[in-house]
C-alpha cells in the first residue's frame, strides 16, 4: 500500500515467478519519489476509506482461497490440482525473484518502457482472463438454472505414442465455464483499453485467490523458509536499493490492488491511489491456507490456527499502516506480516502443546479421495499435477508403463 501525498511505498511479493520479481513495493501516485511534492492532499475520510477497502479486499482472497485449498486436491481435473512448494523451492525462490527483479530493472533501463509494457499487458491479459474465469466459476454454477443446457468438453494434449504416451494437459470444462470465460474476456478488454482501477482489482483479486488456492506449502518448515527468505529479500530491495520502486513505477500490470483516496471527491474517475501489492496477500496467504489444512488434519472440528494466523495478518497489515504514517517513510509490508503470521500460530501451538505436531505435519502426505500420494517431487516435464495424474493411471493400469521422464 502506498500514500501519494507522503510519497511512501509498501512492499509486495508476487506468488508466481513472473510477478514476484516486482515484489511490488508498489509506489503510490505519479510523484512517489519526491516526498515533498503532492498534487493532492487526501482527506482523513478518503484515506481511511482507501486503506479500509484495501485491507478488506486483501482478506477476501486469503479467506476464500484458504477454504478452496482444502478441497481443490480432491478434484479429478489436473488443472485444479495444487502445485506443491517444497523446502528446496522455498530456498531458491528469493534468489530467483531477485534475479528476475534486477533483470526487469535492466530491461526498463535499456529498452523502451512502452513496448515492454505492451508485451506484459498482453501476457497478463491472457492470464487474467483464465484466473478470473476459474475464480468465478463456482459462484456462476449456483446462478445458472437447473435446466440450463450444459455440455461437457475436454481439452487433451499428449506427448509420445503407444506405451510412452503421456498427458501434458487434460482440462475438462463445460458450457458454464465458457460463459465465465466470455465474461472474463469482457473484463480483460476493459482493462487493456482503459486500465481502469476496478478492472485491475478484479484481475488482482483473481490472481491472489488462485495463488492461495493452488500454491500449497508441503509443511510448516517450508513456509518458514519461504517467508523468512522473502522477509530478507523484501527489506533489502526496499531499503538497500531503488530497484524495486523503479520497476514497480515502470511496470503496468494487475499485480496490485488499488483504491482511490479521492473517491469521495471525484467518484469512479478518481486517480490518487493507495496500493497493496499482491505478494503481500499471496505469500502470507499460502501459509495461512497451510494452517487451515493442518486444522482439518487434527479432526478436532476447530480452526484455531487458521483464525489465529488470519488475525495475525490483520494485525501485521494494520501495524504496517501505522508505522508508515508515524515515520512518514516507505515500509515493506512483509517486515511486519512475516513475524506476525509465523509468531502468533507458533505461540498458540506452544501453549496447546502441539508445536511438534505442527512442524511434523505434511500437507502433501494427506491422501484424499482421487488424490495420488507423492512421497517426493522429482523434476519432470509438465506440472506436478500432470505427474500426479500419470502416477494414478500407472497404479491403476499395470500394463501401461513409463520408463523415462523428460527433464525440464
Amino acid at each position: 500500500m502506498a500514500d501519494v501525498d507522503q510519497g511512501s511505498t509498501f512492499s509486495s511479493e508476487s506468488a508466481s515467478p513472473a510477478l514476484d520479481s516486482l515484489n511490488a513495493n508498489v509506489s503510490n501516485g505519479t510523484d512517489s519519489t519526491n516526498a515533498t511534492v503532492a498534487k493532492f492532499v487526501s482527506t482523513p475520510e478518503g484515506t481511511a476509506l482507501a486503506y479500509g477497502s484495501l485491507v478488506f479486499m486483501a482478506l477476501l482472497p486469503i479467506f476464500f482461497g484458504a477454504l478452496r485449498s482444502v478441497s481443490c486436491a480432491k478434484s479429478k481435473n489436473s488443472s485444479d490440482m495444487p502445485e506443491t512448494i517444497t523446502s528446496r523451492d522455498a530456498a531458491r525462490f528469493p534468489i530467483i525473484a531477485s534475479c528476475t527483479l534486477f533483470g526487469l530493472y535492466i530491461f526498463f533501463k535499456i529498452f523502451s518502457q512502452e513496448y515492454i509494457n505492451l508485451l506484459l499487458s498482453m501476457y497478463f491479459f491472457v492470464l487474467g482472463i483464465l484466473a478470473l474465469s476459474h475464480t468465478i466459476s463456482p459462484f456462476m454454477n449456483k446462478i445458472f438454472p437447473a435446466n440450463f443446457p450444459n455440455k461437457q468438453y475436454q481439452l487433451l494434449f499428449t506427448q509420445g505414442s503407444g506405451e510412452n504416451k503421456e498427458e501434458i494437459v487434460n482440462y475438462e470444462f463445460d458450457t458454464k465455464d465458457l460463459v465465465c470465460l466470455c465474461f472474463s474476456s469482457v473484463v480483460g478488454v476493459w482493462y487493456v483499453l482503459k486500465k481502469h482501477w476496478i478492472a485491475n482489482n478484479l484481475f488482482g483479486l483473481a490472481f491472489a485467490l488462485n495463488g492461495v488456492e493452488l500454491l500449497h506449502l508441503n509443511n510448516v518448515s517450508t513456509g518458514c523458509i519461504l517467508l523468512g527468505g522473502l522477509f530478507v529479500y523484501d527489506v533489502f530491495w526496499v531499503f538497500g536499493t531503488n530497484v524495486m520502486v523503479t520497476v514497480a513505477k515502470s511496470f503496468e500490470a494487475p499485480i496490485k490492488l488499488v483504491f482511490p483516496q479521492d473517491l469521495l471527491e471525484k467518484g469512479l474517475e478518481a486517480s490518487n491511489f493507495a496500493m497493496l501489492g499482491l505478494g503481500d496477500i499471496v505469500i502470507p496467504g499460502i501459509f495461512i491456507a497451510l494452517l487451515l489444512r493442518f486444522d482439518v488434519s487434527l479432526k478436532k472440528n476447530t480452526r484455531t490456527y487458521f483464525y489465529t494466523s488470519f488475525f495475525a495478518y490483520i494485525f501485521g497489515l494494520g501495524l504496517t499502516i501505522f508505522v508508515m504514517h508515524t515515520f512518514k517513510h516507505a515500509q515493506p509490508a512483509l517486515l511486519y506480516l512475516v513475524p506476525a503470521c509465523i509468531g502468533f500460530p507458533v505461540v498458540v501451538a506452544l501453549l496447546k502443546g502441539e508445536l511438534t505436531e505442527m512442524f511434523s505435519y505434511e500437507s502433501s502426505a494427506e491422501v484424499m479421495p482421487h488424490t495420488p500420494r507423492l512421497t517426493h517431487f522429482p523434476t519432470v516435464s509438465g506440472s506436478p499435477a500432470s505427474l500426479a495424474n500419470s502416477m494414478q493411471q500407472k497404479s491403476s493400469s499395470p500394463r501401461r508403463r513409463r520408463h523415462n521422464a523428460t527433464a525440464m
